[in-house]
This record gives structure tokens, sequence and C-alpha cells, in this order.
């Protein structure tokens, strides 16, 4: 039950989970598993295929493209979302910087979860465009 709150806590502090109800967040902490990957450990491996989802509740993280370092992320921050949506490869690196409690969501959990949390689905969609514009920015100016 400890978990379960303090999963609920750090939910939160993530831009994805904001418009999210308690009970609602509920249903996403307990579609996870609350695991502790060491500093130095690897979340996630470019190019590899993704099979879960990972929340980080606590610590830090480094998202690296094609060995280049692109960002530091920590408390909230959602990583692996677009493998899980679209069966394609993960598009970044991430290694835990400190020790990270994450929770992990399978791709059927988590899919389950969209399913059942309707305010998640709007805000997945909208971080989705917001990315892509971002990326349109950047390439077009």
């Amino acid at each position: 039950m400890a978990d379960l709150k303090n999963s609920l806590k750090h939910l939160r502090y993530s831009p994805l989970f904001s418009s999210c109800s308690s009970k609602d967040l509920e249903k996403i902490a307990k579609a996870g598993d609350r695991v502790t990957f060491e500093k130095g450990e690897t979340l996630t491996k470019q190019g590899d295929p993704g099979k879960e989802a990972f929340i980080i509740l606590s610590g830090k993280a480094t998202v690296k493209r094609s060995g280049k370092k692109v960002a530091t992320i920590s408390t909230g921050s959602v990583v692996g979302e677009l493998s899980l949506l679209d069966h394609g490869p993960r598009t970044a690196t991430v290694v835990c910087e400190t020790e990270c409690q994450v929770l992990v969501i399978s791709r059927g959990n988590f899919l389950r979860v969209i399913d059942k949390v309707p305010a998640l689905t709007h805000k997945l969609f909208a971080a989705l465009a917001m990315r892509i514009r971002d990326l349109d920015r950047a390439y077009f100016g």
C-alpha cells in the first residue's frame, strides 16, 4: 500500500498525467511494476524493440540519440511510450545517472490503461502532437 501511495505521489509530477484524477492515477500505478534500477543501468537501447514504457518515479537518467546526449530526465518523465503505440524500435538510449525508482508498464497493460483512462489518451495525443510540432520547427524552421 505504501508503494502505491508513493507511486501516486510521483505520477502527479508527470505532465502526461496532470489531468488524471486520483482514481485514474491509481489505475496507472496498479498497471505497472515498481522496479529499482542502479546508476549506470540501461532502461532502453536505441533500435531495440519496445516491450514496455518506463515512468521515472525518482532519480535521474540521460537520454542519448546516436550516442549524443539530448536530455536529462527525472521524476514524472515517461520513456518508451512510442514503441508501445507503434511497435517500432526505441528512438533513444536511456541510462540511469542515479539510482532510479521506475514504474514499468508492459505493452498490454499500457493499452488497457489507455482504454480505461480517457484523460490519459487525450494527454498522450497532445504530447505526441507537441513532439511533431517541435520536430517540424527544428527541421523546417
